[in-house]
């Protein structure tokens, strides 16, 4: 058979002509699924989204709200046409004029970026021995690991404060064994942060690893051990590799909290921890400044989404290629 006589909707497999399977059409069913995310999206991430960024396009006014809307939608198509016309970003540019806006960024990307690898550090041989354990003991650690849910997330991070602070339990235990003569100032800095977050977002970490590496055929493993592969490098070029879609989502789902969090760094860490989550509360409550204290958000979320996508959009390109 000639190239000419091949149609599009034939297949060459092994010299036979295999022809492809109709593409079917969607349901309403399967409309109808794809539908509910999206409506999800719109209704509490776009519509929240631009409310946000429509304020952070006002001016600020002493009045209830403290602002004066640049577009105003009761109004018509009238106000937003005028609305572009006067269209300006100054509260975007003082963003730019004040360092402590960037130096608020930075410093919230690198604790949240250090936490997150401190958590996979600690979280990844918890993920590890869940997966490995007997079948009978997963559901009871699975559950260990979903407790600390049952209390408060602002219970939780008090009990930090006794455990932390120069009389409290760490320091106690400390000189109790002899680490130390004096007791560490723990509380009130950066580290005391990186133990709240850590503690706070490790089942964020945990769990999706553990659904990863429960996944894991163990025969790669025992075919690696007859091949005379010792069982560390058998970990780092099996185990690994394969776990690490776990890896990525849970390093996400600890990442993303941690940039924006204000309850920790408000109660953990002192007046040098500098995090954009208490420069956004201050501008909001204290300087009552909703136009500015919006733009920091709208940066805030930018900055989080924007990676996001790009990452997820070169994971797709690699795996069309490797079809």
């Amino acid at each position: 058979m000639t190239r000419a006589d091949k149609t599009p909707a034939a297949a060459t497999t092994a010299g036979r002509d295999i022809p492809r399977p109709p593409r079917q059409r969607r349901s309403a069913g399967g409309w109808l699924l794809i539908a509910i995310p999206y409506a999800w999206l719109v209704v509490f991430f776009l519509a929240p989204f631009f409310i946000v960024f429509k304020i952070s396009l006002s001016e600020i006014a002493v009045a209830i709200p403290p602002y004066l809307p640049t577009i105003d939608l009761a109004e018509g198509w009238s106000s937003v046409v005028a609305a572009i016309r006067q269209f300006s970003l100054e509260n975007y540019l003082w963003l730019t004029q004040d360092d402590l806006y960037w130096k608020s960024y930075l410093s919230s990307v690198q604790i949240a970026a250090i936490s997150t690898l401190i958590t996979l550090i600690v979280g990844y041989p918890i993920a590890y021995g869940m997966a490995r354990a007997p079948k009978e003991w997963r559901a009871t650690l699975l559950m260990l690991v979903i407790l600390p849910f049952w209390t408060s997330f602002l219970i939780r991070v008090y009990a930090w404060i006794g455990i932390l602070k120069n009389e409290g339990l760490l320091n106690q235990v400390l000189l109790w064994i002899g680490v130390i003569d004096d007791p560490l100032t723990i509380l009130n800095t950066n580290i005391a942060v990186y133990f709240g977050i850590v503690y706070s977002y490790l089942p964020f970490l945990v769990l999706p690893l553990y659904a990863n590496l429960e996944k894991l055929d163990v025969s790669l493993l025992e075919a690696a051990s007859d091949l005379g592969c010792p069982p560390w490098r058998a970990f780092w070029t099996i185990t690994v590799p394969l776990s690490m879609p776990g890896i990525i989502a849970g390093c996400f789902l600890v990442f993303i909290p941690a940039v924006g969090e204000f309850v920790i760094p408000d109660l953990l860490g002192g007046s040098d921890t500098l995090m954009i989550g208490k420069t956004l509360w201050t501008e909001f409550f204290t300087n009552r400044d909703w136009p500015v204290s919006s733009a920091v958000a709208v940066i805030l979320l930018l900055i989080l989404v924007v990676p996001i996508v790009l990452f997820q959009n070169q994971q797709q390109r690699v795996a069309e290629k490797s079809q």
